[in-house]
């Protein structure tokens, strides 16, 4: 089983803070050692691990994939998107994160981001949380 959760980003491009809504899930399902899968379902939006302390560092990633010139490209794409998928391309679907003791294994700094690249939208974050199994003695 897996859970859908709905987060709202708020413009056409961001990264937005989902580490509770993961935390959130992994308390939910009541494991509390394994593997959480995160996944988005969208073409034109991603998930990455970055750090969450300085909102500095997210607005540098929107600029610097702004500035790559992936806009200046010449896309058949009809629908005006086009840069968006490139860019979700480039960034990734998913993550996958130990959990130890009910708790998502993290570096000191890092949260979990939804990149938006056509927002601002309601989008899904599909979240699976899997059991360790210990061999049998």
């Amino acid at each position: 089983m897996f859970y859908r959760e709905k987060v709202r980003t708020n413009k056409k491009e961001e990264l937005l803070d989902i580490t509770d809504v993961v935390k959130n899930v992994v308390k939910k399902s009541g494991i509390d050692c394994g593997i959480v899968l995160v996944y988005v379902p969208h073409t034109t939006c991603a998930l990455t691990i970055n750090e969450n302390a300085d909102p500095d560092v997210k607005r540098d990633i929107i600029s610097a994939l702004s500035n790559i010139g992936i806009e200046s490209t010449n896309f058949y794409h009809i629908e005006g998107n086009s840069p968006a998928h490139v860019k979700a391309t480039l960034i990734g679907s998913n993550i996958s994160l130990f959990l130890e003791n009910k708790n998502i294994i993290l570096g000191r700094w890092q949260g979990i981001m939804l990149c938006e690249f056509d927002g601002p939208r309601e989008r899904e974050v599909w979240i699976k949380v899997i059991r360790e199994s210990h061999p049998s003695t």
